[in-house]
């Protein structure tokens, strides 16, 4: 994609966010609108990069967590990873991942960057990867089809996991 259109996109994505419009209904709209396939991570993770002030966003809700950093109005340019929230989860919107648990393996699969197991919310588990090409994958899949939340959670949990190893 080139940057004159993730621009765009980021300048709508921060105009939908600040009008109260979830995640995943921006998803939707990006695509339409954009006529693209974003995914739901991808959504994510330009959302993370926009100079929003995620607490004001959601003024009743405290935040006890003092390392959260809150940026500022919508901009067309992206921000610095440095930026970035520190605990995204804490942002109002963000599911509730409590009940998706994440393992990263210490010793990465052949091929892979990383790779580790996830237990979804309904009970079911699997094993997933993050290959050189930054290709998410499931295989291995032990229990009922994950929904389509749940696969959502698992790449939200998954985000904010890795960010963790990477010191950010």
């Amino acid at each position: 994609m080139d940057k004159s259109l993730e621009n765009s996109i980021k300048i709508f994505m921060a105009e939908k966010i600040a009008a109260g419009v979830s995640l995943s209904e921006i998803q939707n709209l990006v695509n339409a609108e954009f006529k693209q396939n974003l995914t739901y991570m991808d959504i994510r993770i330009m959302a993370s990069e926009l100079e929003i002030d995620w607490q004001q966003l959601n003024p009743k809700k405290e935040t006890a967590v003092e390392d959260v950093t809150a940026v500022e109005a919508p901009a067309p340019a992206a921000a610095p990873a440095e930026e970035a929230p520190a605990d995204p989860a804490a942002a109002p919107g963000m599911p509730d991942l409590s009940d998706t648990r994440i393992e990263v393996s210490k010793i990465a699969r052949p091929g892979m960057m990383f790779s580790g197991s996830v237990t979804f919310a309904n009970g079911s588990s699997a094993e997933w990867y993050l290959d050189n090409m930054g290709r998410l994958g499931l295989e291995n899949l032990q229990g009922d089809k994950p929904g389509q939340e749940d696969i959502e959670k698992f790449q939200i949990a998954l985000q904010l996991e890795l960010r963790k190893l990477m010191g950010q």
